[in-house]
């Protein structure tokens, strides 16, 4: 029997599962009983397209209608619908074809329920069992062939195919056995006689009848079958009705009659008297009933639950005095009666709840069951109406408990929630169960100070560490969220950090000061003292603290005049025909105190002559109290004290010197006035400023002399085209290009030219000789046309004399030294220039001085501080009308800018033509040469020329 029931449970292992989706949401499954703990049934996660990650986080679990066992469960890890308990088919369902055991899978935040729907499949576990070991029958020797004797049914608790599928007779020569099927499918089984009984042969027959089930391997129950031969019999007993149906409310009371059966027989004496009882009763119902065998009345024996079994069925036998029998089926169905309050399920709850947690959050999720039916077992929940939660309903029974408001756990930090359920009975009842939620702190509160402001007061010249004032703050919060520290927020207070004058406890808020106070400083001040508790994020209040200083007379008056004893000599004229209560002089007094340590008295501690002057005491006036005669002595001399109204009361005194005289001749020597005169210190800071700036001015010059002395130019070689940039300083957006030629460095002329300039921006003058080239011809030609122009000046190492052409006369000479001429100069005729003399120099260098102290208190930008007309280099600011002609030595060519000074320079030859037939001319009959078109730096200089 065991090897048989192992191989049943192996094939239940091997039985295919399969799944299906009937409604959304949902999932049914098929599996066999009696499968192992830990088997898989299916994977619900891939089933019902959940994430894995999440079944954890949201708490998936099975959950059961009634909640009594937990036959499944879900592995969070990979997602499988795994078994958790035995299932037997049979104790779950009995002979109910179809047995589907309910499960729900759940999941939180957000709920989240999914119906399992078991399938539960019967496998062949179960062998076909009799009532009874041993069947008696009583058969009268009469009974002629193919008389038919019903036996017992066997009961197999499997279904289907696996229940009752046969029976079996073992062989014998009396009997042989018909097999037949009942309403309900059913295998029954009746004895046939075959042949004859005869008592006196054998009083007593031995059969041994088997049942066996359609499984496979089969499985079979066996009984044996003791016949015994009487006498004739001839009548069996016969019920009423073949099927007898009763309704009985549940839990009906003990022994509540439930029907009556009856069975006649028509035979007599004990042939006649009918037994009745139970012939298939299934083993949990066996005891549910009870049935008097003499009266046929059923009764109820034990406690009848309409939720445990709501239908019975069972069989009826009546057998007559000599075993002869009947069947009848009874069938019983309990009525349900409202006897079930709902049940509340706490499936999930937060607590506690975070205070800040946002109205509409789901904080707990209720699960109500009532085991009622129909009406019975529809089920109303609701909390009560004071608190900031309420119900509501989700999937089915379930309930989420979500809040309606913001929670403050400042206020209410606890709740106490009552859930009742009621269902829809007659008469209705209902459940409650009790709640309690507590509310987690959250730093929402910041610290609150008691004032607005705090006002402090303390006298000045306090004592370091003295306590001025204490500010409070209250933090409603919990624990580290309500701890308040206190600190002094950053400031300045005259400049000075706050954190030098106060110091702030930040336990208590006492607030010290760090420093002794001046009122004569600072009078009051203020601070900011932030109140921040220890949350995470921390938060924090400021509040302001007023610091306000009370004068202490600490200050003696200061005399402002005259000036205190010793320290100056202060003497005033008193007219001799003053009269009485004319104004003399005037003490005048301060004091840095304040209020009454401020007003002052003014009194006359000493004088020559006591009854002349007198005081005013709160003006400080000096009057004469009476007319001056010519007795009084011409010098006087007071001595004034000043006191302040302070306690104790500050005095200073002064001294005041009075000349009573009509004018400082009539004075005689004032030596006897003695007095300490000191030194300015003013004085002595100006003389230190003159020679500072002196010694910077002649150190300035001497650099400037020293630059311009350094930076006189050497004689450049001409070359063909040339055209050179110097070194040198330049002014602002000017370039310079250097005049090559034979000419020595003192003659050497610059011209200037913008560096974004083009070749029509030369601006040139005219020359003193015939020959005279316009810019644009001169610098656009080649370097064999300047060969031609020069000769053969780059063919000969030696340097040769120019030409009579460019000799020139005394006065066309630049410099000092053209001041003068003489007949050796003539045109064409005549020495090199000579360079200047040293007077020539001299002058030159004593100009230069000049001009550098007139240049140095106008010195601005674009100047350069010497005069260019005594230097190798020059700016166009400084040009002198003379160096407005470029000329090229070798050559009669006078470079132009335009054709205007072409005209002009051909006028200029004719008139040199002219002159060159007469005797030299003198230098002070020189006609002034032509001047160049003015550009804008020219027009310049000649502004700056006319100014000097």
């Amino acid at each position: 029997m065991e090897a048989n029931r192992f191989a049943l449970c192996s094939c239940g292992l091997a039985f295919m599962f399969f799944a299906f989706h009937p409604v959304s949401g949902d999932v049914s499954y098929s599996v066999a009983e009696e499968m192992k703990r830990g088997s898989v049934i299916s994977n619900i996660a891939k089933d019902l397209g959940l994430d894995l990650r999440g079944l954890s986080a949201r708490k998936a679990r099975i959950d059961t209608e009634d909640n009594n066992i937990q036959y499944c469960s879900v592995n969070l890890n990979n997602g499988d619908l795994v078994v958790q308990e035995r299932i037997d088919r049979e104790g779950l369902c009995a002979k109910k074809a179809s047995c589907v055991l309910k499960q729900e899978l759940v999941l939180e935040n957000p709920l989240e329920l999914h119906r399992i729907s078991i399938r539960v499949q019967d496998i062949n576990d179960n062998s076909p069992q009799f009532k009874e070991d041993s069947l008696k029958i009583e058969i009268q020797e009469s009974a002629v062939k193919g008389a038919r004797f019903q036996l017992d049914e066997a009961h197999d608790a499997d279904i289907g195919e696996y229940a009752v599928q046969g029976y079996s007779l073992q062989e014998n020569e009396h009997f042989k056995l018909n097999v037949d099927t009942k309403d309900g499918g059913r295998k029954y089984c009746e004895l046939v006689l075959d042949k004859e009984l005869d008592r006196e042969d054998n009083k007593e027959i031995v059969l041994l009848l088997t049942a066996f089930d359609g499984g496979s391997p089969q499985k079979s129950g066996t009984v044996v079958i003791h016949v015994t031969v009487l006498d004739a019999n001839d009548n069996v007993p016969v019920f009423n009705q073949a099927v007898y149906k009763a309704s009985l409310p549940e839990n009906s009371p003990l022994d509540t009659l439930v029907i009556k059966v009856s069975a006649t027989d028509a035979d007599e004496g004990m042939y006649g008297e009918v037994t009745y009882g139970f012939n298939l009763v299934t083993g949990e119902n066996s005891n549910v009933f009870s049935l008097n065998p003499k009266t046929g009345e059923v009764r109820v024996a034990e406690a009848v639950d309409y939720e445990k079994a709501s239908l019975y069925e069972m069989q009826i036998s009546a057998k007559d005095g000599l075993g002869l029998a009947s069947y009848a089926n009874l069938i019983i169905e309990l009525t349900d009666i409202n006897d079930n309050a709902p049940i509340i399920y706490l499936k999930s709850l937060t607590n506690p709840i975070p205070e800040n947690v946002s109205p509409g959050s789901e904080v707990g999720i209720v699960n109500v069951q009532d085991r009622d039916s129909e009406n019975n077992r529809q089920v109303r929940c609701s909390i009560q109406q004071n608190v900031p939660f309420k119900l509501v309903p989700s999937i089915k029974n379930y309930y989420s408990l979500v809040t309606t408001g913001q929670l403050d756990r400042e206020l209410v930090s606890d709740y106490n929630i009552t859930i009742t359920a009621t269902d829809e009975g007659s008469p209705p009842l209902s459940s409650s169960k009790t709640v309690q939620l507590s509310v987690a702190d959250i730093n929402d509160n910041p610290p609150v100070f008691e004032e607005q402001s705090y006002s402090a007061y303390v006298t000045e010249n306090n004592k370091p560490g003295s306590t001025l004032c204490s500010v409070t703050a209250q933090d409603p919060d919990w624990r580290q969220n309500g701890t308040v520290v206190y600190s002094l927020l950053p400031g300045e207070v005259n400049g000075v950090s706050v954190s030098s004058y106060l110091s702030v406890n930040g336990d208590t808020g006492v607030i010290h000061a760090v420093r002794s106070f001046d009122y004569e400083q600072f009078r009051s001040f203020k601070v900011h003292v932030m109140a921040r508790d220890n949350g995470s994020p921390p938060l924090s209040s400021n509040v302001t603290v007023s610091v306000f200083i009370s004068d202490v007379n600490d200050n003696s008056p200061q005399i402002l005049y005259p000036a205190p004893e010793g320290n100056s000599f202060m003497t005033e004229l008193v007219p001799k025909a003053a009269h009485g209560g004319s104004l003399v002089s005037k003490v005048i007094a301060v004091d840095a105190d304040s209020g009454q340590n401020a007003w002052l008295s003014y009194h006359i501690v000493k004088s020559t002559d006591p009854g002349l002057f007198t005081i005013g005491v709160h003006s400080g006036e000096i009057r004469t109290q009476r007319d001056i005669s010519e007795s009084d002595s011409m010098k006087q001399n007071l001595i004034v004290a000043v006191k302040d109204n302070g306690q104790p009361s500050l005095s200073t005194t002064c001294s005041m010197y009075l000349l009573i005289s009509d004018n400082l001749a009539e004075v005689p020597e004032l030596k006897d006035i003695s007095y300490d005169e000191k030194n300015s210190k003013l004085t002595s800071y100006l003389i230190i400023a003159l020679v500072s700036v002196s010694t910077f001015f002649l150190t300035f010059i001497i650099i400037i002399l020293g630059v311009r002395f350094c930076r006189r130019r050497k004689p450049r070689l001409l070359f063909d085209g040339a055209v050179a940039i110097p070194s040198a300083y330049l002014p602002p957006n000017y370039a310079d290009v250097d005049a090559t030629g034979t000419l020595r460095s003192t003659y050497n002329y610059d011209a200037y030219l913008t560096t974004g300039s083009r070749t029509s921006d030369f601006k040139f003058v005219t020359s003193y000789n015939d020959n005279t080239l316009t810019a644009d011809q001169t610098l656009r030609k080649s370097p064999s046309d300047f060969a031609d122009a020069f000769g053969d000046c780059d063919s000969s190492p030696e340097q040769k004399p120019p030409n009579n052409d460019w000799r020139f006369t005394q006065g066309q000479r630049p410099g000092p030294s053209g001041a003068t001429g003489g007949p050796e100069v003539a045109m064409g005729t005549g020495p090199w220039p000579q360079p200047p003399t040293e007077a020539e120099q001299l002058q030159a260098l004593m100009a230069a001085a000049n001009e550098v102290s007139e240049a140095t208190a106008t010195l601005g930008p674009g100047t350069m501080g010497l005069s260019t007309r005594y230097s190798p280099q020059f700016t166009l600011q400084h040009v002198p009308d003379y160096r407005q002609n470029v000329y090229i030595p070798g050559s009669t060519a006078t470079l132009t800018s335009n054709p205007q000074q072409q005209q002009q320079q051909q006028q200029a030859t004719a008139q040199q033509a002219a002159q060159q037939a007469l005797p030299p001319p003198q230098a002070s009959a020189q006609p002034e040469p032509p001047k160049a078109a003015q550009t804008p730096a020219s027009k310049k200089k000649s502004t700056k020329k006319e100014k000097k």
